[in-house]
């Protein structure tokens, strides 16, 4: 890459950052407190201290596909402080899909928090607790997102869907016929972009928001190896609700990235394989699911029918 020759021709003390600015340049941009967002080595950092947290955003938008990060959390005591890696469309009735890492105090799991916004409506929070410890390595967490699924992924295992009930063969309902008030929503193709962002949520993250970020502890960093985007790339000068670009990226199978194999046949639901990891990960580490909170949900949202 051209980028890349130009670092290798410039200064030693600027060599190493400046691979790691190449590896992710093509990728990423900082979306707030630039500084706070830094290159050690081949890694990126997104730093929190008790002036400010920091973020990135993707430099391109995408309509369907898959977008992980390698990240390590935050190491030690994190209590209060919150890492996100998600999906967003832009506007008030925007698409959204989160992973949320809330952090904790020494020795306590960290809990990751999904949830989804459709046409600008969240509450859809669940909750996980880890089988590893998620600030000694790398894990890759993942989104694939198709007209058919969103699909929560931990190193490649499924710990959460949410499924397009219009698209299921023998979907039904439970509870009656299929009105138009009873059918689950499912994200409208709306291009997203990628973000990640670091802050203190110590309001709420931690127990309840009864333990607090002890600066002390500051900086605060989470750090990415890899940032990952597969996916149909959105035309840049096309406006979020261009009728042509929706029907590129969700009738066609190939485009200038490839093969679009997030959406091949295989894709449209889980594998034996796969279906199995699921069940094992909400039967051994779900901690919360909205769909079973009456005291929030007093009427079951849609999407929960059966459980």
């Amino acid at each position: 890459m051209a980028s890349l020759a130009v670092v290798v021709t410039a200064v030693a003390a600027l060599l190493v950052a400046g691979v790691a600015a190449a590896k992710f340049d093509d990728v990423v941009q900082p979306s707030w407190a630039n500084d706070h967002m830094v290159y050690d080595g081949d890694l990126l950092k997104l730093r929190l201290d008790s002036n400010s947290g920091g973020g990135f955003v993707s430099k391109n938008k995408f309509l369907y596909g898959r977008a992980s990060a390698d990240l390590k959390l935050v190491p030690g005591d994190s209590a209060g402080v919150v890492t996100a890696f998600y999906l967003s469309s832009g506007g008030d009735k925007h698409n959204e899909f989160d992973f949320e890492f809330l952090g904790n105090v020494t020795g306590e799991p960290y809990l990751v928090q999904t949830n989804l916004y459709i046409e600008g409506v969240g509450n859809r929070e669940q909750r996980i607790d880890l089988w590893f410890d998620p600030t000694a390595d790398f894990h890759t967490y993942a989104v694939l997102w198709n007209p058919s699924q969103v699909v929560f992924m931990v190193d490649d295992t499924p710990i959460r869907v949410y499924e397009n009930a219009s698209t299921i063969k023998g979907h039904h309902h439970h509870g009656g016929a299929n009105t138009s008030t009873s059918i689950p929503p499912f994200p409208s193709p709306q291009p997203m972009a990628v973000y990640s962002s670091i802050w203190n949520a110590d309001d709420w993250a931690t127990q309840g928001g009864r333990v607090k970020t002890d600066w002390s502890h500051a900086p605060f960093e989470a750090t990415f190896r890899e940032v990952r985007v597969d996916g149909c790339a959105w035309a840049a000068n096309a406006t979020d609700s261009d009728a042509g670009e929706v029907r590129r990226c969700t009738e066609s199978s190939y485009g200038k990235e490839g093969r679009y194999w997030w959406k091949e046949k295989e894709m449209e639901e889980l594998t034996v394989h796969q279906s199995h990891q699921l069940v094992w990960a909400r039967a051994h580490h779900l901690v919360y699911d909205y769909c079973v909170d009456t005291e929030r949900f007093p009427v079951q949202p849609p999407e929960c029918a059966g459980r």
